[in-house]
C-alpha cells in the first residue's frame, strides 16, 4: 500500500508554515507552533487519530495565535486533502465521541468534497495557557475549507475548557482516522455520483 502523506510548506507575511502529514503513521506528534496549549492539542491529535505529524510555524505571535493558529488549519487541511489522493476505496465518514473527565464531546466527518463547518462547543473560559478559546473554532474552520471536508464538532457537556478542547480534538482525530480509512471491499470513490 502506498504511505498517503503529503508536505505543505505556506509563507505569508504573518506567518512560515511547514506541516507534514502521514495519514498511515504511528501517532507521532512533533509540533513546534509557539503556542504551548496548542502544541499539546495538536500532538493529541496526531497520537489519538494514529497520524503522524510534524508542524512547525513561526508566527507573528507579538499581535496574538490568531494567524498561527488559523494558519496551521489552512495547512492541515490541505495536506488531508492532499494525503487522500483520488479518494479509492475511502471510508469517507466516521463519528466518534470522547469523554474527558466531565466533558463529552461528539465529532462527525464526511471527507465528501464539501466544506462544511458546524460548531457548537461554548466554553466560559476566554483563554487556555496562550490560546484564545475563539480561535478553536476558527482552527477547525480552515480545516474544514482547505481539506474539503464537512465536519460537526459538538460539545454535549462539560464545564473545564481544557477538558472540553481535549474532549474536541481527540474525538475529531478518532473520527478523521475512521474516515480516512480504506476498505478493500469499496471499489473506486464512495458516492453514487462516481467523483468525491
Amino acid at each position: 500500500m502506498n504511505r498517503r502523506c503529503a508536505t505543505i510548506h505556506r509563507t505569508t507575511k504573518e506567518t512560515d508554515i511547514r506541516l507534514t502529514l502521514d495519514l498511515d503513521g504511528g501517532g507521532n506528534g512533533n509540533v513546534s507552533t509557539g503556542v504551548q496549549f496548542f502544541d499539546h492539542m495538536l500532538t493529541l491529535f496526531a497520537k489519538h487519530g494514529i497520524f503522524d505529524l510534524d508542524v512547525a510555524c513561526r508566527g507573528d505571535l507579538g499581535v496574538d495565535a490568531h494567524h498561527s493558529v488559523e494558519d496551521i488549519g489552512i495547512c492541515l487541511g490541505m495536506a488531508i486533502d492532499e494525503a487522500l489522493g483520488d479518494k479509492s476505496g475511502l471510508v469517507r465518514f466516521a463519528h466518534a465521541y470522547f469523554p474527558m473527565d466531565e466533558a463529552l464531546a461528539r465529532v462527525v466527518a464526511d471527507l465528501s468534497g464539501r466544506p462544511y463547518l458546524h460548531y457548537d462547543v461554548e466554553v466560559q473560559q476566554e483563554r487556555v495557557g496562550e490560546l484564545d478559546s475563539e480561535l478553536v473554532e476558527e482552527f477547525w474552520r480552515a480545516v474544514s475549507v482547505h481539506g474539503r471536508l464537512n465536519l460537526h464538532l459538538e460539545l454535549l457537556h462539560g464545564r473545564n475548557a481544557h477538558h472540553i478542547f481535549e474532549a474536541v480534538f481527540k474525538a475529531a482525530a478518532r473520527a478523521l482516522s475512521l474516515a480516512t480509512r480504506t476498505d478493500p471491499r469499496i471499489e473506486g470513490v464512495p458516492s453514487t455520483k462516481g467523483v468525491l
